[in-house]
């Protein structure tokens, strides 16, 4: 695939969820002007592309969706449900055309006909409104249809300083776009021609607009150079500096993008040297160690050099890491539209809230989140969240409200979804339990509130009658669980009867960057995670007992299961010693349980490389990293470890 179309991919997705976004925006407000706005160019925008690329049939779809929103902006049209549910199908429909471009590389077959479809019901939906005043006062800017005005009229026209340095800048892009390429000259005519619907020169701005739409480049890079030329030149305020596109300070600050996309292979890579390079700084940390043992006169200076290096390593680590980051908005703008779907299948109306969106997380863990927000999503609203009648008898608002609320915490991200529904049916959740045999009915009994919830986690547990598409199938919480668990997190729920429930799930900032205690055991060392990590104690020999078939320990009146971390890995039962027992007590899935150890190392920060070739997959191994000493240190999955 080449560049152009690569970036026809990445522009024309942006502009979909522009589209999308606002689209939602104006089914709760019809006569927001602004948003129409936004959808309006968006299309109009996206429609540019379509045909520079030759994409007709999309070209065509799109075309059909503007001509829906002029009459809205024109005030023949209310943006009403049927509208935006007619301009969000050709939004997914482009979406789909797009997802099939990337694959393959090629224009999608039976494109013609799918065009064909959307046009049918852009064309069955005509549904102007007698009146103009239904909908949003007629917008000068709508179009050069209908604004009615011809060139002459807007010769001795000015434009503010700042929009003649703007048409500058496109000059001057022009001139150097090399070879003519498209995606510069489509910028630089969609750009000029909003600025100049934004000072009502529509008829100008629809010129350029038919430059865009020119199939071949060469043809129209000095059509473009010379339309924008001569705007900027009706401006006698023009400086030449600007005209012959040198020396535009300021002009770049507005028109130049302070971002730069790079493609995530090569962030990776540069992830991984400088994982390399903090393995070369513990191994000064080393060499400073050894240096102090013998004596060296020299232990000192590397003992500074050291502690020097390994500063800028870490602010190398946290610079390079912060690549990798993405904005939790990215995940959580692609529920707005698919809540609108399970809302009206439902038939509960319900609002979906966000806070936090702008909080930060690696990649990694912003492109896994999407599955389990999704099924605690439909968790809420098919479960959690009740329908009108029974809101209105307990005093609730008709319309149901959930909300997505993200924060950092320290090192690790908190995300929550709150909902305003029922809470948790414990007494349910009680009798299906034992129902499918979970717990016998005296421990249910006996349990609390907050522990008869936590069973929602089980495997395969629902408490669906029937299965829908939304639920009922037995793909319960524990996949939710298992996934977030499977990147260092934990996800819990808290429910108030009647009030709503929240589920909470706090995720590691990174996981390519991680803290392990190393520990020795059977003549080799292991890293822990820390943050599974409870604490560690020291127990006489004689205080573990035998429950079944393991060893045990009781610590503060809690019973907990001690394996030892050596047979785990496949080593030989060990000999007994008279000494104390050092144990590491783990938590994982909500349980704790003790990993018996020959001896506790010290706390490192590294960077956790996968395993591969022949090793990928290895079951409860994490990662590895090298020690300062050149040993290789395997990283636990503790969780992996125990099942």
């Amino acid at each position: 695939m080449n560049d152009f179309l690569q970036q026809f991919l990445l522009e024309s997705r942006e502009l979909a969820e522009q589209a999308t976004a606002a689209l939602l925006s104006l089914e709760r407000a019809p006569h927001d002007a602004e948003q129409l706005g936004t959808v309006f160019r968006a299309m109009h925008t996206l429609k540019g592309g379509a045909g520079i690329v030759d994409f007709f049939a999309m070209e065509r779809a799109v075309h059909a969706a503007e001509d829906l929103l002029t009459a809205a902006r024109a005030g023949r049209r209310t943006m009403d449900a049927t509208a935006v549910g007619d301009c969000l199908a050709c939004v997914d429909q482009v979406l789909q055309w797009l997802d099939t471009l990337e694959e393959t590389g090629e224009l999608p077959g039976g494109a013609e006909q799918d065009a064909d479809g959307i046009v049918a019901r852009f064309e069955r939906d005509t549904g102007e409104d007698a009146s103009p005043s239904a909908s949003v006062p007629p917008d000068p800017s709508a179009d050069g249809d209908s604004a009615g005005v011809s060139a002459g009229s807007y010769a001795s026209d000015r434009l503010p300083a700042r929009a003649r340095d703007v048409l500058a800048a496109q000059i001057a892009l022009v001139h150097g776009a090399s070879g003519g390429s498209h995606g510069h000259l489509l910028s630089a005519a969609v750009t000029a021609a909003n600025l100049l619907r934004a000072f009502d020169r529509a008829a100008d701005a629809d010129e350029l607009d038919r430059i865009a739409a020119m199939r071949r480049a060469d043809n129209m890079r000095p059509t473009l150079h010379a339309v924008l030329l001569r705007l900027l030149e009706d401006q006698p305020e023009a400086p030449a500096a600007a005209v012959a596109g040198e020396n535009l300070p300021g002009v770049r600050g507005e028109t130049t993008s302070r971002t730069l996309r790079v493609d995530a292979e090569r962030i990776d890579a540069l992830v991984r040297l400088t994982g390399e390079i903090t393995i070369a700084t513990n191994g000064l940390a080393h060499l400073a160690k050894v240096a102090y043992t013998d004596g060296n006169p020299m232990a000192a200076v590397l003992k500074d050099r050291h502690a020097a290096f390994a500063h800028l390593t870490a602010d190398l680590q946290r610079s390079v890491l912060g690549l990798r980051v993405l904005p939790l908005r990215v995940v959580f703008q692609r529920f707005p539209r698919l809540l609108r779907e399970m809302s009206a299948q439902l038939d509960k109306p319900v609002e979906l809230k966000f806070a936090g969106e702008e909080t930060e997380a690696d990649k990694a863990i912003v492109e896994m989140l999407f599955e389990p927000l999704l099924h605690v999503l439909r968790n809420a609203l098919d479960h959690g969240v009740e329908r009108a009648p029974v809101r209105a008898g307990r005093r609730k608002p008709r319309t149901a409200t959930i909300e997505m609320r993200a924060s950092r915490e320290g090192d690790q991200v908190l995300i929550e979804v709150a909902d305003d529904g029922g809470g948790v049916d414990t007494a349910r959740i009680r009798r299906v339990a034992a129902e499918r045999g979970l717990a016998d009915a005296d421990s249910l009994e006996a349990m609390t509130e907050a522990e008869v919830t936590a069973l929602v986690f089980a495997p395969g547990f629902s408490t669906a009658t029937e299965v829908t598409t939304l639920s009922g199938r037995g793909v319960g919480m524990d996949a939710v669980r298992a996934a977030v668990e499977r990147v260092g997190g934990r996800v819990s729920i808290h429910s108030e009867p009647g009030l709503g429930t929240t589920v909470r799930f706090l995720l590691p900032f990174s996981v390519m960057m991680t803290t392990v205690m190393s520990v020795e055991a059977g003549g080799q060392m292991f890293g822990v995670p820390l943050d599974t990590v409870v604490e560690t104690i020291r127990v006489p020999q004689h205080r573990l007992g035998v429950v079944g078939a393991v060893r045990a320990v009781v610590v503060r009146d809690q019973t907990i299961p001690v394996f030892d971390l050596a047979q785990l890995l496949g080593e030989p039962p060990p000999r007994e010693h008279p000494g104390d027992a050092t144990i590491v007590i783990a938590a994982f899935a909500g349980q704790r349980c003790g990993l018996g150890v020959d001896a506790l190392g010290e706390r490192l920060d590294i960077i956790l490389k996968p395993l591969d070739g022949l090793l990928a997959g290895t079951p409860g191994i994490a990662g590895t990293t090298l020690l300062g000493d050149g040993r290789v240190l395997l990283v636990l999955d503790i969780a992996e470890l125990l099942q």
